[in-house]
């Protein structure tokens, strides 16, 4: 088990109200990806969710706890790609496209890349917050990217010594950057730049006319013509 299997601590009384957690996470979320944690303070959480202090105070241990849970309800909230999913007897080119559109959705979301910006910067002093997105979020989609790679490798689409890590780490890399970068970016320039990096990758075929990329060229992720 890991520190990401975290728990709430629930006193006696009343039954807690659904409700009353949402409108708390959702705040915290707020308010973590707009300022920080450093900068987030119970009390503000507790104004913003329309809650007393001591709503929070029964329900979470600390304002770590209580923001690495709303990270993990945000992410919970986010479809995960299945290693099945993956393992389809479709076309990778066609598993890719279906993939597109969820995932431009995410990358155009402001709070999505704001939180995963502040994540980032506490990793050092909060690592449980880095912990959540790992565990909930980078690993069961490397895990499927790893999947649709060796089929792509199957199909030719990549050279059969191509480094699935190498590439992983290439095509995340490149969209955690993007999610990050200043700018705003809205879905569908989120969804050409997906597009791109997967044309890139050699997931996706080039449009007619459209020259090789020197960069699959010389690592070899790629099959091409000589």
């Amino acid at each position: 088990m890991t520190r990401a299997d975290t728990k709430t601590t629930r006193g006696r009384g009343r039954p807690r109200d659904p409700g009353t957690d949402v409108a708390i996470l959702k705040a915290a979320l707020e308010l973590f990806a707009d300022r920080g944690i450093d900068a987030t303070s119970l009390e503000g959480i507790a104004r913003r969710a329309g809650v007393a202090r001591l709503t929070l105070y029964r329900r979470w241990n600390s304002k770590e706890e209580l923001i690495a849970q709303a990270i993990e309800s945000a992410l919970a909230s986010i479809p995960r790609p299945a290693e099945d999913d993956a393992r389809d007897g479709d076309p990778v080119s066609d598993l890719v496209e279906r993939s597109i559109p969820a995932s431009a959705a995410v990358l155009a979301d402001p709070l999505f890349s704001g939180m995963v910006a502040q994540i980032l910067g506490s990793a050092v002093r909060y690592p449980l917050l880095m912990e959540i997105y790992w565990e909930r979020y980078v690993l069961p989609r490397r895990r499927a990217t790893a999947v649709l790679l060796d089929r792509a490798k199957a199909e030719g689409l990549l050279a059969a010594d191509a480094d699935v890590d190498v590439l992983t780490d290439m095509m995340a890399g490149a969209v955690l950057y993007r999610a990050v970068r200043p700018g705003a970016l809205d879905e569908a320039k989120a969804r050409a730049y997906l597009e791109a990096v997967y044309r890139e990758a050699g997931l996706l075929p080039r449009e007619a006319g459209q020259a090789g990329s020197s960069v699959r060229g010389d690592f070899g992720l790629s099959r091409g013509t000589s």
